[in-house]
């Protein structure tokens, strides 16, 4: 077996600290030209002028994107209080004037955060790829069209001010999948009287991922070029640490090849990961609605 052949089963995650001024595209694009493997995809885009903990995955883990990709996210965001963009963050047009923020003390925005936390209505920004009629938001709004687009229900699990230095404040955000940070700083402003927009963003988690785990991309790049880039491999079996586990014998693996069922306990219900004896991946399997069996939903190995 050549070494082109091998790359048929290097299948896991790297965790990159996705630097300013790259597009979440941009950051798979040097996994895909470092490692050889085409088959490669990001699970939850982060803008250029955002950085930090992107999980890219590579080979057959690639479809364990839609989980991953649904998956918690926690942020330290940059508010910058007073002036108000029509894209929410630096890259738009101000819209108004800008505004004095003298009059708002820590104590008025920590109790205005309450009101953002737990499960709330959010309207992503205009300038957002959520699709309206087939096409993106950003793309009707840069032509000048006006953009109405319904709210959708989110969930802050925890909102706390890291810094507080107007016309600025830092804040941790920790929200579920699907929540517009640029959204909850224009919506901040507004209920303040002043407006507002995000000037700076880093993701610190995704998932169980945390900046911990996550590797500079410079890094990276000379983990490509000296050839020793597995050692920031995570096995594909450990992106989904936090789920529950089924240790599947020899018997019960060859069941589930084959799109078999295998036996549930009482009370089991929802998702699991099963693993082989030796820790390797197998299959996402979830409970049968009516029938005490796991049922497979992606199986992983076939031979």
């Amino acid at each position: 077996m050549n070494k082109d052949d091998l790359k048929d089963f290097i299948t896991g995650a790297l965790v990159v600290d996705k630097p300013v001024g790259m597009t979440s595209h941009d950051v798979v694009k040097v996994v895909r030209h470092g490692t050889g493997i085409r088959r490669a995809g990001h699970t939850g885009t982060l803008d250029p002028r955002a950085s930090g903990v992107l999980v890219v995955l590579i080979g057959p883990a690639v479809r364990l994107s839609e989980f991953l990709s649904a998956s918690d996210k926690r942020y330290q965001a940059i508010i910058k209080f007073g002036v108000a963009t029509d894209t929410y963050d630096t890259e738009g047009k101000q819209v108004g004037e800008t505004k004095s923020v003298d009059h708002i003390t820590e104590s008025d925005f920590q109790e205005l955060l309450k009101n953002y936390e737990g499960k709330i209505a959010q309207v992503p920004p205009a300038h957002s790829a959520v699709k309206v009629n087939g096409k993106k938001a950003y793309e009707l709004a840069r032509q000048g069209e006006e953009v109405e687009l319904e709210p959708r229900m989110i969930d802050v699990y925890n909102l706390e001010i890291l810094e507080w230095a107007p016309p600025e404040a830092v804040i941790d955000v920790y929200a579920s999948s699907g929540t517009y940070v640029r959204s909850l700083a224009n919506d901040l402003g507004n209920d303040l009287g002043v407006g507002a927009h995000l000037s700076g963003l880093r993701r610190t988690k995704n998932g169980q991922f945390t900046l911990r785990d996550a590797v500079r991309l410079e890094e990276l790049k000379d983990s490509f070029e000296a050839g020793d880039w597995y050692k920031h491999l995570i096995p594909a079996a450990e992106t989904l640490a936090d789920w529950h586990t089924l240790e599947l014998s020899a018997e019960d693996t060859e069941k589930i090849k084959h799109g078999v069922r295998i036996p549930a306990l009482p009370g089991d219900s929802g998702w699991a990961r099963g693993l082989s004896e030796q820790g390797d991946l197998i299959a996402l399997l979830e409970v049968a609605e009516g029938e005490q069996a796991w049922q497979p939903r992606k199986v992983f190995i076939t031979s």
